[in-house]
């Protein structure tokens, strides 16, 4: 091997031995200089007291993140361990690199000794975290009555809004932690604040059924008939006008609905467009799609059956009749709700067990909607736009149009819109369906035509129709069948 090459290998390799050791002398200052942070952080206890009493200096050392041994500390429950960081000054307010500080975490974690002992030491009440999250409504959230008075007593503001504009108030409301919600009432906070989406405490707590929050914010002077207002709303939760009545009932909070009306809430409101019986027809059957007028089968609480809420809710003042009065217009072939009433909303779902109550309770059958849809036209899928999104299997259609008919229900009318039962059966897409009605003798000439938007129930089955442009070849054979 040449020479040079031999001088330059060890130059090299002197080299590359320097770079090491520097490498793992940094390593090992880094080790020391966050010997303590990590120690709380792994919950050796008793390493992390005899580092801080060899070097009260260490109380001041971060990770990478930010965290802190005082983070630590509070997150891990060490209440002592914080006294102590705190007597070593510790920095009570120190951020980590997504500005959470020790105060934060101990509003999280729902500990009250370690809160104290920051706001002694003048923790910051202001700080906020997430977009505006401040120490007050993370406790709000969590539920520690003890520590939101606290933190109201050191001057945290009430009504403080984050990025989605809701406060302390709202997140204790929405979370069910009603102590927090009465401490944040005594102390003044605002009760009919409302986020950018529209809600209020209220409405938090009438979606989430939380029935002693709701009942708090009622003493504290809410009016149970207040409503929301949102602005461009889609679908139909949220929307304009929604009382807490509705809010409840369309969450499925059967009982809680009850106890508002109770309290003098309004069982024939339509001002969100529909009123209490016409919404539980679509919690009873929630549509399975996509599409926006439609909300997933709600959780619910309480122990009352939805018939059963049915049933006290007209003893109670609900118009078991009550025709929908103001609703915005369908879009086009869907059903129009003016003039609808519960029994015409439940024949939509292909409801029978409601349709028998509503008529146990005096429904009247034969009332249409403002286009002259009936139950039956409602029932075979007049209204429906897509397929297998509207509720109602093709049995419990079938059940229920027989039964419509055995109340003297006509398979022969033609709405306003030229729509027929065939049309409904092919907007459906139930072949079994449009053999019904034509074993029942219904005449091509009744139906064999188009409607307002120029379809015949044909090109309703060919896919002339919104929300599907996919054939159904029995329906059509179907419609052949009927046709000869």
């Amino acid at each position: 091997m040449p020479k040079s090459s031999t001088i330059a290998m060890l130059l090299f390799g002197l080299l590359f031995g320097l770079l090491s050791f520097n490498d793992t002398h940094a390593s090992n200052l880094d080790d020391l200089n966050r010997a303590l942070v990590d120690a709380v952080e792994r919950r050796e206890w008793k390493r992390s007291q005899e580092l801080l009493a060899s070097d009260p200096e260490s109380a001041k050392q971060t990770q990478p993140d930010g965290m802190t041994p005082l983070h630590w500390a509070v997150f891990h429950g060490q209440t002592q361990l914080v006294r102590q960081l705190i007597s070593a000054k510790a920095d009570v307010n120190a951020k980590t690199q997504y500005d959470v500080t020790p105060l934060s975490l101990g509003c999280m974690q729902g500990d009250s000794r370690s809160v104290e002992l920051l706001l002694a030491a003048d923790a910051k009440v202001h700080e906020t975290i997430d977009g505006g999250t401040t120490p007050l409504m993370t406790a709000a959230r969590q539920g520690n009555r003890s520590i939101v008075k606290a933190l109201i007593a050191k001057g945290s503001e009430l009504n403080a809004t984050e990025k989605k504009g809701q406060t302390a108030l709202m997140w204790a409301a929405a979370e069910g932690n009603q102590e927090a919600v009465q401490a944040l009432i005594d102390a003044g906070a605002d009760l009919r604040m409302t986020s950018k989406s529209g809600f209020n405490a209220m409405m938090f707590a009438a979606r989430e059924g939380r029935f002693e929050v709701v009942k708090s914010l009622l003493n504290a002077g809410i009016d149970v008939n207040e409503v929301m207002v949102v602005k461009n709303s889609k679908g139909r939760s949220p929307r304009n006008g929604v009382s807490a009545l509705m809010m409840a009932i369309e969450s499925g909070h059967l009982e809680l609905g009850l106890y508002l009306v109770e309290r003098g809430a309004d069982p024939n409101d339509q001002r969100s467009e529909y009123a209490p019986l016409h919404a539980i027809t679509w919690v009873r059957k929630p549509k399975t799609g996509e599409d926006p007028d439609g909300d997933p089968s709600p959780r619910g609480s309480g122990n009352i059956s939805s018939l059963e809420f049915v049933r006290r809710l007209v003893t109670a003042g609900a118009d078991v009749n009550l025709q929908l009065s103001n609703p915005k217009q369908p879009g086009k072939a869907k059903l129009n709700p003016k003039g609808a009433t519960p029994f015409l909303f439940a024949s939509k779902t292909a409801d029978l067990p409601l349709l028998k109550l509503l008529l146990e309770l005096g429904a009247d059958p034969q009332l249409t909607n403002a286009d002259g849809c009936t139950p039956l036209l409602a029932a075979a899928g007049v209204g429906t736009v897509a397929v297998d999104e509207e509720p109602g299997t093709e049995p419990e259609v079938i059940e229920l149009v027989e039964f419509l008919m055995g109340l003297g229900a006509d398979p022969s009318m033609v709405d306003k819109n030229g729509e027929t039962v065939m049309h409904g059966a092919a907007y459906r897409a139930y072949p079994k369906v449009v053999d019904l009605f034509a074993k029942r003798g219904l005449r091509p000439e009744i139906w064999d035509h188009k409607n307002k938007h120029g379809w015949t129930p044909m090109k309703i089955a060919e896919g002339s129709r919104p929300g599907s442009v996919k054939p159904s070849p029995a329906v059509i054979a179907a419609l052949t069948r009927a046709l000869q």
